[in-house]
């Protein structure tokens, strides 16, 4: 028997042929009642009434989910807004770009509240929607449970793991979606609409019809798609799902703010090629950047290409170490600022890299800044910290 969400389903499908969009075709094919199904069950947004056989099994995720959750909510939301507050400029772009940002769109709701547009760029595919109300009970106990083992680390201190988001790439529920709407959840906002996307050769955004979506689903059929990283596991869905845009408000509020997640490597030799990514974000003009937990990828040389995106079009910049090094930003005409400490990287692989040395200087030349809690990665003693990069006055 097929997974039972007769009212949920109902419920949304009412959505779906009332709140139609005149303008549904020019947009692409709107997803939002399989974004409910996902708010509402792995999510646990919201109330709407699920069916009895799966009753039991969404009322043991949510507890779970929701008891890390309150604890997350109380430390970053809470004691978090006022320490973000007094830190952020007054004339703080609200748009925000979150490269090496895999499912976390979490930590930019904490970050910058006031943002009404939020990019976020990683390896991760998005993930294909449609498959939960189809899952039995059991699988989707069972994806549930996998996807609680996906996300541990994102409800608890705002992290994820390389291993744990390539994972999230064959359950059956979209693991990168299913993460975007707990964001929501825990930020106290709903989805109102949910497209896929391309970018066309000048960088713009194009949302996917369902005739495209169907082609898509033919094609990984016929060959089944590959990830965008040799080690990543290989996405269980069609590439039609490989961009998402959520549209979403506060709840009670009517004003729409948008996250898209584009899935694209940052590799130079990926960019390369594939250039499309840095004209769409150029279009954006100067931007609020979020950066933590990125591998100290942006220490690399052969992430050039994201690096100088980055200098050439940030406003202000929030990272822990994996952010620019202090080399780049120093020749760019940055100021760098420190709170919490720093002595050494949280990878013991780059702690010989040569931007060790200047990261730790970094840290020692200034003031005792403090930090009230971890937000990306901790250092070698597992201490907080974070860095302010912006231009210049």
């Amino acid at each position: 028997m097929k997974l039972a969400l007769a009212a949920l389903v109902l419920a949304t499908s009412i959505i779906n042929a009332n709140g139609a969009h005149a303008d549904t075709v020019a947009k692409g094919e709107d997803f939002i009642g399989d974004a409910k199904l996902l708010y509402r069950i792995a999510a646990c947004g919201g109330s709407d009434p699920v069916d009895a056989s799966v009753q039991k099994i969404v009322d043991r995720h949510c507890k779970s989910v929701m008891d890390r959750m309150e604890k997350f909510r109380t430390l970053y939301f809470v004691k978090g807004a006022a320490f973000f507050t007094k830190l952020e400029p007054t004339d703080l772009p609200r748009t925000v770009v979150y490269p090496f940002g895999g499912g976390d769109l979490l930590s930019a709701l904490v970050a910058f509240p006031d943002a009404t547009e939020i990019t976020t760029i990683s390896l991760e595919l998005a993930g294909d929607p449609r498959r939960i109300s189809k899952l039995t009970p059991k699988e989707l106990d069972n994806s549930l449970g996998a996807l609680r083992a996906e996300i541990g680390g994102l409800i608890s201190v705002g992290s994820n793991t390389s291993e744990n988001l390539s994972h999230q790439q064959q359950n059956d529920l979209p693991g990168q979606v299913s993460s975007f709407l707990l964001g929501l959840v825990a930020g106290g906002y709903e989805p109102v609409a949910m497209r896929y996307f391309t970018l066309d050769d000048a960088g713009e955004v194009h949302y996917l019809s369902q005739t495209e979506v169907d082609g898509a689903d033919k094609e990984a059929l016929a060959h089944k798609p590959k990830s965008l990283k040799h080690d990543w596991q290989n996405p269980n869905f069609s590439s039609a799902f490989g961009n998402v845009e959520i549209q979403y408000r506060k709840i009670g509020e009517t004003a729409l703010r948008t996250h898209r997640h584009i899935g694209w490597n940052l590799g130079d030799d990926y960019l390369k090629t594939h250039p499309q990514l840095v004209m769409h974000l150029e279009k954006k003009g100067q931007v609020a950047v979020l950066v933590k937990g990125a591998s100290y990828l942006l220490w690399r040389g052969d992430f050039k290409r994201v690096r100088d995106y980055l200098l050439d079009h940030l406003a202000w910049m929030l990272s822990d170490s994996t952010g620019i090094p202090p080399k780049f930003a120093k020749k760019a005409g940055m100021i760098q600022e420190t709170f919490g400490n720093y002595e050494g990287a949280f990878l013991e692989s780059v702690r010989d890299n040569p931007f060790e040395q200047d990261m730790l200087d970094l840290w020692k030349d200034q003031r005792k800044r403090s930090i009230p809690f971890r937000f990306g990665y901790v250092d070698a003693n597992k201490q907080a910290h974070l860095m302010v990069t912006r231009p210049k006055k």
